[in-house]
């Protein structure tokens, strides 16, 4: 989501830009992300894409309910909670920012420039020049180019190559996840939203209600399970994450072996350990780390909206310092480490949640979700984290300087 929000500002700039994919077309899968608060519709509606977004949410949805062994409900969890104000596919939205990417509409006397895709291809190696970075791919040729700005994840390839090994900024914080698609051999298990714990382990199903009409959809699957160490298994190898999430849940109650069942026929998993990306400096020279590569906390720590926030506060600064990347890097930290450290927080929070560790804190999560008082306190705690930043208006403040430059020095501006 950082890469092509990213690119869309640095084109509305004037910049020139390439955005290097290593899927080989944009990425499906129905799972839902959210914005949430002022600051995640303001970046929105200033991208002209607010609208776009409100007609492609996922709906109302429908409250999860927290349910023992015998399908006899304990609490509820309001679909507020994870939706935030505005929910999406996430393949919906990936779709609209790559397109709305290819026409930026360009800001005072800066022409718009469509950035350059390259899908199928990863970086292999970046070496710092004198006035640029030489970058070397799997597949594609070398470039040289002015700047590069890793906006690829928790697991981020530029940081490894530009900073040092994962381990040494990625820490884990005692739970992975996992989700996937209901086969149809499912039956009525996704037929409603409910969750099922036990100590340090959560499975939900449901159905998405925008989903609906798709061919063959029967609901999702959603897992979190607690583990010390981070399990060793292979991310691009299916089966292995399979074999590690079933054995997480051995033994589980109600109808968790039946679930754990449809793993096997899956093809659209996903799983990962809960983590969170701590670094001292979020920029070396000529390179820049933007989302989750630079502050991400995978679940809870509101990493679309940051995300594009980033991609604003980033692009602006570089676009208002004329390119000078030392200036622009500095500022964009500056505004964006504060407000992102504590959206950070709710990476563990969301583990401790969801699973928690004890009976006994699961069925004070229980009587928390059960306390009108204390959900409202919880929804307006997210609220605010989301909304703890105050966004210059970069596009105007932009259009003023290059209408300056333009009055000093006639012809457009492009980096």
């Amino acid at each position: 989501m950082a890469g092509p929000a990213l690119a869309y500002w640095l084109g509305r700039y004037g910049f020139r830009t390439t955005v290097v994919e290593v899927a080989p077309a944009l990425r499906g899968g129905g799972f839902a992300v959210d914005f949430r608060g002022a600051a995640h519709r303001t970046v929105l509606e200033r991208m002209g894409l607010l609208d776009a977004v409100r007609r492609r949410v996922t709906g109302p949805g429908a409250p999860l309910s927290f349910i023992d062994g015998q399908g006899r409900e304990l609490a509820t969890l309001p679909p507020e909670f994870a939706a935030g104000d505005i929910e999406i596919l996430r393949s919906e939205l990936s779709r609209l920012l790559h397109a709305h990417s290819l026409t930026p509409p360009g800001t005072g006397p800066c022409p718009g420039v469509a950035p350059e895709y390259v899908f199928g291809d990863s970086l292999t190696s970046l070496t710092e020049t004198a006035d640029g970075v030489h970058a070397t791919f799997e597949r594609g040729a070398p470039r040289t180019v002015g700047l590069v700005i890793g906006a690829d994840g928790l697991h981020s390839t530029v940081r490894r190559l530009a900073f040092g090994p994962e381990e040494r900024f990625v820490s884990h914080l005692g739970y992975h996840f996992a989700a996937w698609d209901l086969p149809a051999e499912a039956g009525d298990l996704g037929a409603r939203p409910v969750g099922y714990g036990e100590p340090g382990r959560l499975a939900t199903v449901g159905r998405l209600p925008r989903r609906a009409a798709e061919p063959g959809y029967t609901g999702e699957a959603f897992c979190v399970f607690a583990s010390e160490e981070q399990l060793p298994y292979d991310r691009r190898d299916s089966r292995s994450q399979k074999e590690a999430i079933a054995r997480a849940f051995e033994g589980a109650g109600w109808r968790i072996p039946e679930l754990i069942g449809t793993l096997w026929k899956a093809g659209d998993l996903y799983l990962d350990a809960l983590s969170r990306a701590d670094l001292p400096q979020w920029s070396t020279g000529r390179i820049a780390l933007l989302g989750d590569a630079a502050y991400g906390a995978t679940l809870g720590g509101m990493g679309t909206g940051a995300a594009l926030v980033g991609a604003y506060v980033l692009a602006g600064e570089l676009a208002l310092a004329g390119a000078d990347h030392r200036t622009a890097f500095a500022r964009y930290e500056a505004k964006m480490r504060p407000y992102t450290t504590p959206c950070q927080e709710g990476g563990r929070g969301a583990g401790e949640f969801f699973a928690p560790a004890t009976q006994e804190a699961i069925d004070a999560r229980n009587t928390a979700l059960n306390t009108p008082s204390a959900v409202t306190a919880m929804l307006e705690r997210g609220h605010d984290l989301s909304a703890a930043i105050t966004l210059e208006d970069y596009p105007a403040s932009v259009a003023a300087t290059a209408k300056a430059h333009a009055e000093r020095s006639p012809g457009p501006a492009a980096w």
